[in-house]
């Protein structure tokens, strides 16, 4: 009988508990089969950091693949390096603390780790998060000009366009399905001409209900894969009420 392969862990530490209590909700959403801890506020439910929770969590995180940790603030950083220095050597060796922003880093670390990567796959996935970096695409010169030059239809292998009808678009649940199930596929699949295994890129797009979404693939054994894709656009996510504006 193969075992089930351990998954990256994370820790999120605020020095608000309620804020760490949310991004590790949030995360969590887009990642239900990884273990994500918060460790936020003081031991007196305060504002503020303590060691001996973050000291808990990074344990209780590391099921054997390592932990990586987004942190808020400087101080909260600190308790966390210092905390992992009291690991024994083997769980220190495996534990990170990311500079990524808090909640856009659990989040794109949090798909990463759901998508199997390993530590140094999800701690990349969490540094794409931050502004001016490839994933972050939104607004900047590069996406724009990608837009406008996307790739004619007829050059690719395989596209397809469907009507995004989930009441809420492709907000953060149903984009990291996305993302989820298009990196199931080998083949390169594209949503409007971004990458459709980037959650933050999907995200980028704003595709609210009604908008219109190209799926398409460049490889000729794309098919499979865009059929698939769309149709889970198409199916709502499983969303309630799901129907496309005027439809």
């Amino acid at each position: 009988m193969t075992a089930t392969p351990t998954r990256v862990g994370l820790v999120i530490v605020s020095h608000s508990g309620r804020i760490a209590e949310g991004v590790r909700e949030l995360a969590g959403q887009m990642a239900p089969s990884i273990t994500i801890l918060d460790a936020g506020g003081d031991a007196e439910g305060g504002l503020g950091t303590d060691f001996a929770r973050v000291s808990d969590a990074l344990t209780g995180a590391d099921a054997g693949a390592g932990v990586l940790v987004l942190a808020d603030l400087g101080s909260a950083i600190m308790t966390a390096e210092s905390a992992i220095e009291f690991l024994d050597a083997e769980r220190r060796a495996r534990a990170h603390v990311s500079p990524a922003p808090l909640v856009e880093g659990a989040v794109a670390a949090a798909v990463a780790a759901e998508q199997g990567g390993d530590l140094a796959a999800v701690i990349a996935a969490a540094l794409t998060a931050g502004d001016g970096s490839p994933a972050d695409a939104v607004g900047s010169a590069d996406a724009l000009a990608a837009e406008e030059h996307r790739p004619d239809v007829a050059a690719l292998g395989y596209a397809r366009s469907v009507v995004v009808t989930n009441p809420e678009g492709l907000h953060a649940r149903p984009a990291a399905e996305f993302a989820k199930l298009a990196a199931t596929f080998p083949v390169a699949v594209t949503v409007n001409g971004r990458d459709g295994k980037s959650l933050l890129q999907i995200m980028s797009l704003g595709l609210m209900p009604g908008a219109e979404a190209e799926i398409a693939s460049p490889d000729p054994d794309g098919r499979v894969a865009v059929d698939a894709l769309a149709d889970l656009i198409e199916s709502g996510f499983g969303d309630r009420g799901s129907a496309a504006p005027g439809k």
